[in-house]
């Protein structure tokens, strides 16, 4: 991961990650959530922690981000595993460590978030008649 600013997030900031987290919900219908802080411990167990204490951590997506150790985990609920392949998280991570070389830690996380909500979303069934 590349350079991005470890300090607190300004309201703006967070207002523009609020909006790309509710956009992404109701795209995709799951819950999404973002943890910028310091981690303790291994990075993806401390991700995995904090996803299973999430109120419905099987339909949730997580995004962890430690700006100072340069960490970023996505930790995603069974129900969501049924929808996001690996791959398609993988994708979502590249673009956000881009922009994260980039400077730009809130269009990386937007980014990102919008990525997996858009592969999060299952396909159309379409009902026929015989």
């Amino acid at each position: 991961m590349g350079p991005v600013a470890a300090g607190e997030l300004t309201a703006r900031q967070r207002a523009e990650l609020d909006r790309a987290i509710r956009s992404a919900e109701q795209t995709s219908r799951f819950e999404f959530s973002v943890f910028r802080g310091v981690v303790t411990g291994p990075a993806r167990a401390f991700a995995e922690r904090l996803h299973a204490a999430l109120g419905t951590p099987e339909r949730s997506v997580l995004v962890v981000v430690d700006p100072t150790a340069r960490l970023l985990e996505v930790v995603t609920g069974a129900h969501v595993r049924r929808q996001l392949t690996d791959e398609e998280v993988a994708l979502a991570v590249v673009a956000m460590q881009s922009a994260f070389a980039e400077g730009d830690e809130v269009g990386g996380l937007k980014r990102g978030i919008t990525l997996l909500a858009e592969h999060a979303v299952g396909p159309r069934t379409l009902h026929s008649r015989a």
